[in-house]
């Protein structure tokens, strides 16, 4: 009989019951890429977008060859912080993704559909298999690194995104509130399940300074990046502070601009 490879349903005892399923994709035959690192956190809201892209940055400040995966479909947000806009092309090499001012290449949903304000409305298995062949048809050429911007949270697409890609190492956001401390936790968790080592945790919206005094005022609470990262034996912290420049250089697709330097040591050691 001829073998469905679906061996839930099979009473047959053969040899491929009990072998780990290889879910790995291949990339563009015609791309080659140093390292993959995932920017990741259990829930949405805490700026895992604007650490992937200010690593990014950070990597091509350095002369490094950086290209960004934008694998949160349903709420792509690194064209904007770019200023990318239009759609991608298409040669025999694949398709060929959108170019920064600096020289990054960015792959995004957004850049494939005509009216980027229309949400996506996909099942799980879609949305997966989008980001699947973001990694395979797209023509990279040579990256050093590859920036994956996940989506929040712990389903299909980081599911997909850690046993398709060859993830060499995640960086985990957290913001400082206590509850996103347990969300921490479900990262860490599923990295270790996943077999991923965390080489960075980055605390968003970490402090403000007061324009008049310089204090460094924790509005959100202490911080809590040093403890998470030791708890967890994560080598490298980073802190980003709450600063409307920020906001103000995303919202002009403008982030190749900031001079804060915050997440310059982090790459450095990416």
């Amino acid at each position: 009989m001829a073998c469905s490879h679906d061996c839930s349903n099979c009473s047959e005892n053969c040899g491929e019951k009990g072998k780990p399923h290889d879910f790995s994709l291949k990339l563009n035959a015609r791309s080659k890429v140093g390292k993959v690192i995932a920017v990741a956190s259990g829930k949405g809201g805490v700026g895992k977008s604007l650490v992937t892209t200010l690593l990014a940055v950070a990597a091509a400040k350095r002369g490094l060859k950086v290209g960004v995966l934008d694998a949160d479909v349903t709420g792509p947000s690194i064209p904007k912080a770019f200023g990318l806009v239009g759609g991608c092309c298409q040669d025999e090499n694949g398709i060929i993704p959108k170019r920064t001012t600096s020289g990054i290449d960015v792959m995004s949903l957004n850049l494939l559909v005509e009216n980027p304000a229309d949400p996506v409305v996909w099942r799980g298995p879609v949305i997966a298999g989008c980001v699947g062949q973001f990694w395979t048809d797209v023509f990279w050429g040579e990256k050093d690194v590859i920036f994956v911007d996940m989506p929040p949270g712990t389903g299909d697409v980081p599911l997909t995104v850690f046993q398709s890609l060859p993830v060499d190492g995640v960086v985990v956001v957290a913001s400082p509130q206590e509850l996103v401390g347990m969300i921490v936790e479900k990262s860490v968790r599923m990295c270790e399940m996943m077999k991923k080592k965390i080489v960075g945790l980055v605390e968003n919206m970490s402090y403000f300074t007061c324009p008049d005094c310089g204090k460094k005022l924790e509005i959100f609470g202490a911080s809590r990046v040093e403890e998470l990262a030791k708890k967890y034996g994560i080598e490298h912290v980073a802190r980003i502070p709450i600063n409307p420049a920020i906001a103000q250089a995303v919202d002009a697709g403008a982030v190749e601009t900031l001079e804060g330097g915050w997440l310059d040591d982090l790459a450095a050691s990416l």
